[in-house]
């Protein structure tokens, strides 16, 4: 046998025959200073707890000349200088599979009960990926029923849409998502629930998700996990959506909300010495943004049609996150409080609300009824002050009585239950008779 020594000492250059560690310098707020490691930013390392033989996950993001700025993807208890830090060479990852179907993810894509979950079939995927080439994305042509009249007769979504769902707290955001998820044919659901009220987890998925839970992930990270989970669970959810998006299947991604991910960035980025700008949001919010959002959408080989709920600070529709987000997303329902105050539910103001795609998707008919019912939506509101005194008179005013009589039917088009269920082809039916002048009361 001959050994080709000219291999073997070239495979010995290449090969590290020892372990370099890092030592934690110094723990400031959010942010560990470490020393001694060669990384770079998204890196993930492990930290040696002291006196235990707990190891804490965390990231690198960001330097200072030698020194390491890494964020924790664990609790802090424990750390502290002379920590030995370990750099693992590789980015975060979440292990996917069809095994994950009817279970709950933390923020890292850990099960919340592994038992249950056939491991045998998981394999790794990069939390973090580029968004589709833009030459590669198919167009959108197929509608999404959503089951909810006020959104498939006057804000149609197609496959491989990105809808944001705008409201203050206690609107009904989540009751509204509850509902898509419920009635939405899609193949998979994937939800991520960032910065929620733990409370709400448990609830969503008993009360709002049901029996949609058995073809559905959902991804946690509540309000008091580490603003680095926080961030990482809505690209972690992301992620699996695109899993099963790259296997052809038809994927609906909810995430409430965007809101939260951008506090989460907010306190990253504080931390580690950004300058804030608009309400203390840091520069790094508005380019996260987009680099979450492009993500979602179509592709050469499937879809993913997304829902993002907006927080909006004080009912203020043109606040910074709302405003980027709009800007950036296919579409938006807005929820008014003022509507769901008057005990109408979804509290959906379609006359602000706006489906980007919705033209190119539905029939002539029902643009030309979805207009109408606007503009007679609008005519209402113009007289309803005098309607309300007394002071206006039938026959006046042509579109006005026409409004005023079709207002009540209009009405009960747009209301609807959380139990009730709409197929697409019968809200368009109703949407229709609105109109026809054969059945206007």
């Amino acid at each position: 046998m001959k050994i080709d020594f000219d291999e073997l000492t070239n495979e010995a250059r290449l090969h590290r025959f020892y372990s370099k560690y890092g030592k934690v310098a110094e723990v400031v707020g959010l942010i560990i200073k470490a020393t001694g490691l060669e990384v770079f930013v998204g890196e993930i390392c492990e930290v040696q707890v002291k006196n235990s033989h707990k190891v804490a996950l965390t990231e690198v993001v960001g330097f200072v000349k030698d020194t390491v700025l890494l964020m924790p993807l664990d609790d802090l208890e424990g750390i502290g200088p002379g920590c030995i830090v370990r750099a693992t060479k590789k980015t975060l990852q979440v292990k996917v599979s069809d095994g994950l179907l009817g279970h709950t993810l933390d923020g890292l894509g850990r099960p919340f009960d592994l038992s249950d979950v056939d491991t045998s079939s998981l394999v790794d995927y990069p939390v973090m990926q580029d968004s589709p080439d833009p030459f590669r994305r198919q167009p959108i042509a197929n509608i999404m029923s959503t089951g909810i009249r006020a959104i498939d007769g006057l804000l149609t979504v197609g496959e491989g849409q990105r809808i944001g769902i705008f409201a203050g707290s206690g609107v009904g955001k989540s009751t509204l998502l509850g509902m898509i998820a419920k009635y939405c044919q899609a193949d998979v659901i994937v939800v991520g629930l960032i910065g929620e009220r733990g409370r709400e987890v448990l609830e969503f998925i008993q009360k709002d998700l049901g029996e949609g839970y058995q073809k559905s992930v959902v991804v946690c990270a509540t309000s008091d996990m580490p603003p680095l989970v926080r961030l990482k669970g809505a690209h972690t959810a992301t992620a699996i959506a695109e899993y099963f998006r790259d296997q052809g299947k038809k994927v609906v991604l909810m995430m409430d909300s965007v809101t939260r991910f951008a506090m989460a960035q907010r306190e990253i980025g504080l931390s580690i010495g950004e300058p804030p700008t608009t309400k203390g949001y840091t520069p790094s919010v508005f380019a996260e943004l987009p680099k979450l959002l492009e993500r979602s959408g179509m592709s050469d080989k499937g879809s993913i049609t997304a829902f993002y709920t907006v927080l909006v600070d004080g009912d203020d529709m043109n606040e910074p996150i709302a405003d980027a987000v709009r800007g950036i997303l296919d579409g938006h329902i807005i929820l008014s409080r003022k509507i769901a105050a008057q005990n109408h539910y979804p509290a959906i103001d379609v006359q602000t609300s706006l489906s980007r795609l919705m033209k190119g998707l539905v029939s002539e008919q029902q643009s030309k009824d979805a207009s109408a019912l606007r503009e007679n939506l609008a005519a209402y509101a113009d007289a309803k002050d005098l309607i309300d005194i007394g002071a206006y008179k039938n026959g006046s005013n042509a579109v006005t009585d026409f409004a005023i009589k079709v207002h009540h039917p209009i009405d009960s088009f747009l209301k609807q239950e959380v139990s009730e269920y709409s197929s697409y082809e019968e809200t368009v039916t109703k949407l229709h008779q609105l109109f026809d002048q054969t059945s206007v009361l």
